[in-house]
């Protein structure tokens, strides 16, 4: 049978790439179809991504079918910031076939080595900013939102290509029985007598932009010497603004400051709405979403995709005081378990605070790694 590997080209093109995984995961229940309209975008120029970034994208097929599909994506911000000519992969999927895996790989390594690249990571979709990582360990449990699912052989494929791994993620599960632990509470009473004029408050809806800002600065601030960080443009920060507005419950989007109002660091949890989205099928039809608002009632999970402390205020305790509240607004707000995603492998401070609180790692995400020879 003949296996070829074309670009996408075309409306006609996209809708293949967008429905593939439909099709190989039609028998996975876990698995959370995303919506098409929010990947197309990211795939062309309606996303600010593409402002600074160079993406293209690639079908397998095999006697006519789709069969695999995979992005090469050059990332200037992430040249730029790191001063390494390194490429991503992303929005990998394939049936389980070693010659597709292998076609696909070909072209992407080609394409990135003519744009200059040395190295090649991933997968990336399309960067640290946004989904990464391929599950690697914990394959019986449903995904949280903005995590990435796929079927246990995809390591497979890709270490038989020559792909070696870069660094490890942890996502951490921490679960509820409607209030916080005596032992987190008590941790936090002492942080609190410690640290004099250190306050926390929630996200001011009425300000969102302006808020989305300060948050940007710290994020920036406190990850700027993460493994695989890249800071965000202000054109992401304001469609993430726009595109994050009816996801945020400002209850759960906390920020602390310094008695003068100096930003200190903030933390993130959002109701898991994957849910949602498996309702709604992968579409904004007026039925899905009926649906989707019924399912929404039902959510009692949240997670946790983005904390941060900037620097000069690390190691003093106000992560147990950011965690504590939003988990006590959590809980009673009815939800009954969160999840911490992601954690690097390296960074044991944060993980050991995390398990110290009751959480347990349960899933594992893999970034690999080529070099490009």
């Amino acid at each position: 049978m003949a296996l070829k590997v074309v670009e996408v080209q075309d409306k006609g093109d996209l809708k293949r790439f967008l429905d593939l995984p439909f099709s190989l995961y039609k028998n996975d229940p876990l698995w959370i179809p995303p919506l098409r309209s929010y990947v197309a975008s990211l795939l062309t120029a309606k996303h600010p991504f593409s402002n600074h970034a160079q993406i293209r994208s690639f079908l397998a097929l095999k006697d006519g079918k789709t069969v695999g599909r995979v992005a090469a994506i050059v990332d200037m911000n992430f040249i730029a910031y790191h001063q390494s000519p390194t490429g991503y992969f992303g929005f990998f999927e394939s049936v389980n076939d070693l010659d597709v895996a292998q076609a696909l790989f070909e072209v992407v390594e080609g394409e990135l080595k003519r744009a200059g690249m040395t190295k090649v990571i991933g997968p990336m979709n399309p960067s640290t900013n946004y989904e990464c990582g391929m599950l690697i360990e914990g394959f019986s449990t449903p995904p949280f939102i903005m995590m990435p699912h796929n079927p246990p052989y995809y390591p497979r494929l890709l270490e038989s290509i020559g792909f070696q791994k870069a660094k490890d993620l942890y996502a951490n599960l921490i679960i509820g029985d409607g209030c916080t632990p005596e032992r987190l509470q008590r941790l936090a009473q002492r942080v609190k007598t410690r640290l004099h004029g250190i306050r926390i408050r929630e996200l001011r809806a009425k300000h969102l932009r302006d808020e989305i800002k300060l948050f940007v600065q710290i994020y920036h601030e406190a990850w700027a010497k993460n493994w695989g960080f890249v800071p965000m443009s202000e054109e992401e920060v304001a469609f993430l603004a726009r595109s994050m507005k009816d996801l945020i419950i400002p209850q759960l989007a906390l920020f602390s400051e310094t008695q003068k109002g100096e930003p200190i660091g903030f933390i993130l949890a959002i109701p898991n709405y994957n849910p949602v989205l498996k309702a709604m099928g992968g579409r904004l039809t007026p039925w899905g979403i009926l649906k989707a608002l019924w399912v929404k009632r039902k959510i009692t999970e949240l997670r946790v995709p983005l904390f941060g402390i900037r620097p000069p205020y690390r190691l003093r305790g106000i992560d147990v005081l950011l965690y504590t509240e939003v988990f006590r607004r959590g809980w009673q707000r009815g939800y009954r378990s969160a999840e911490l995603s992601w954690i690097l492998e390296d960074n044991h401070l944060m993980q050991k605070a995390i398990e110290a609180m009751g959480g347990r790692p349960y899933k594992r995400y893999r970034i690999y790694q080529k070099d490009l020879t």
